[in-house]
């Protein structure tokens, strides 16, 4: 039987940090070679981090991640192990590109051949596109190399890799999270791997980069389509595996493509021979199960909240804890992240908020271990209403008046965060960013967004799952207190109010808006749906209205398959109504 010992290294670079990535590269490929492997195959653009975007275009960036490789390079001599390191060329065009490296020396450069332009993507603009496809003879076995969306072209690169002899595929990747993704890419590779009758190793990074998480997930693919091996998400780990190479073959005798190619690829670039003499045995690789979509996203939100906060420098974060879900889960989610002691709420009473609210802020703060401020508005409230007096003369209180209490607690929250050097964490959920339900200067100050693309329904969803894991509390309630949970949604700015007084119920609202935000559905495609057209034509007008607010919103950590910002780009000054 012949055997490759592959080891699949899904680290959390950070963008620009080539000293500490090029750190992580080192130390797993060392762990690598510790292991007995052949090869170790690193993430997308891993020298770098994903995406580095205009950094790009900064020639000095470029030039020094060249150097950052050759540092691996070098690294690399007296060592058997041979190293697959995403980085970008020059040649002279810049490349997404995976360098093939072993002892000291650089066996060949593969350069992406698809460059996704859709979304969040704009490798176009970057990029140029490579054209070749070749393989490599490692420790005696034919390997392709390819870059994340070459994968997903039934006749791209590794096609090609497998008519050329490959019988190994390795797949270098930086693939963003959303929730469902991870079942559609397994059913990609599985066929890929079936089709071409290789082996398919695919490498992905894992973390948070700005509004992007990247859930990791690597996983190995037999000839069959099975999946053999698969790394936790949203975890760095070291994915080890020996592949059975000799097995390829066998399936490839009942493959009419494959079957007539030469025993060995005649083009292959020698990299490094089989090691000489045993090594020691492997216990089975990891294969572990899919998260469920509520799991994986509130995992994704933790990692994402963590690597925003500590990846721009900051160290403790506050939020604004009003007792309603949103600020409840936006609290959790960053106890969770940061550590209790990294989070402090602010709990801003006015003549509105109801003593349940009150309640329930004070409990959860005492469930997650996190500090608690009162400081109530009322006093501002009144003194900015005696201000505004003679100019509201005869006119009836409105919007205007909630909207003065909101952004009195944005000023407050605000000066707390310059005082202390706090990053302010937004609570508005998309249901309310999507239909502009939120205040500028308001509830929507701050700097990181956490839960901007969860909808409503799934931030209750969210909310159940965070008490199924923890279980009951001492005093019989849940982590997140039910009364959260069951008391109806409401913003707390005038007598009364509930949420679906302005909008409509969540659960009606929340399906006009998938269908309409993240699937691009016309108004008669969702009225077929089964719902009324007044409340879809109402929905469609207020998700429009409210581009200006999206615009000057805090950058929101991104879970579904379209969020807000790069993902949809709309203009403000927009007068087309053809839904």
């Amino acid at each position: 039987m012949r055997s490759l010992r592959v080891a699949l290294a899904q680290i959390n670079p950070t963008v620009g940090d080539l000293d500490g990535n090029v750190d992580r590269i080192l130390a797993a490929i060392r762990d690598a070679e510790a292991a007995a492997c052949d090869l170790v195959v690193l993430p997308e653009l891993a020298v770098t981090g994903y995406p580095p975007e205009d950094l790009l275009l900064r020639r000095p960036f470029v030039s020094e991640n060249l150097a950052a490789l050759d540092r691996i390079q070098d690294a690399t001599r007296g060592l058997h192990v041979t190293a697959v390191v995403g980085f970008v060329d020059l040649a002279p065009d810049a490349h997404n590109a995976a360098a093939v490296l072993h002892d000291g020396r650089r066996a060949g450069v593969y350069h992406k051949q698809y460059l996704p332009n859709y979304g969040v993507f704009d490798e176009s603009r970057y990029f140029r596109p490579g054209a070749e496809s070749p393989v490599f003879r490692i420790a005696g076995v034919p390997v392709g190399v390819s870059i994340c969306e070459d994968i997903w072209y039934s006749s791209g690169p590794v096609q090609a890799q497998a008519l050329a002899g490959a019988e190994v595929v390795v797949n270098l990747n930086g693939s963003p999270f959303h929730a469902g993704k991870i079942d559609e890419r397994e059913r990609m590779l599985a066929t890929r791997a079936a089709d071409n009758a290789v082996i398919v190793c695919y490498c992905n990074m894992v973390g948070g980069q700005d509004a992007l998480i990247f859930d990791g997930g690597s996983a190995i693919f037999d000839a069959r389509g099975e999946r053999t091996a698969a790394a936790s998400m949203f975890e760095e780990t070291l994915l080890i595996s020996d592949l059975d190479v000799g097995a390829v073959g066998q399936v490839r005798l009942h493959d009419p493509r494959l079957r007539r190619l030469p025993p060995e690829p005649p083009h292959a670039v020698p990299v490094s021979a089989a090691r000489d003499g045993s090594r020691p045995p492997l216990d089975p690789p990891a294969n572990e199960p899919h998260l469920d979509d509520v799991a994986a996203i509130y995992r994704a939100l933790v990692l994402g909240t963590r690597d925003y906060v500590r990846k721009t420098g900051f160290e403790k974060v506050v939020v604004a804890l009003s007792g309603g879900i949103d600020s409840t889960l936006t609290a959790t989610i960053a106890a969770d992240a940061l550590g209790p002691e990294n989070v402090t709420a602010v709990a801003m009473p006015s003549r509105y908020s109801s003593e349940g609210s009150i309640a329930d802020a004070r409990a959860l703060a005492e469930n997650l271990g996190i500090d608690l401020l009162t400081l109530p508005i009322e006093g501002p409230f009144a003194a900015h209403l005696d201000v505004l007096h003679d100019a509201f003369a005869g006119r009836s209180p409105d919007v205007t008046e909630e909207n003065l209490q909101a952004r009195l607690r944005g000023n407050l929250i605000m000066a707390l965060s310059n005082k202390f050097g706090w990053l302010v964490l937004t609570t508005s959920n998309k249901s309310e960013s999507a239909t502009g339900y939120t205040t500028l200067y308001g509830d929507m100050t701050g700097g990181l967004a956490v839960i901007q693309d969860v909808p409503k329904t799934t931030v209750y969803r969210l909310a159940r799952h965070v008490n199924d894991v923890a279980g009951p509390q001492p005093n019989g309630d849940g982590r997140i207190p039910r009364s959260v949970i069951e008391k109806p949604p409401s913003a707390e700015l005038r007598p009364d109010q509930r949420d679906e007084d302005s909008l409509m119920p969540y659960e009606r609202l929340d399906p006009i808006l998938q269908a309409f935000v993240e699937e691009d559905r016309t108004l008669d495609e969702i009225v077929a749906r089964g719902f009324d057209e007044a409340d879809v034509r109402r929905v469609m007008t207020l998700v429009t209205r409210a581009e200006y607010k999206r615009r000057q919103a805090a950058p929101g950590l991104k879970i579904t398959p379209r969020a807000f910002g790069k993902d949809r780009r709309f203009p403000i000054a927009n007068a087309y109504r053809g839904f």
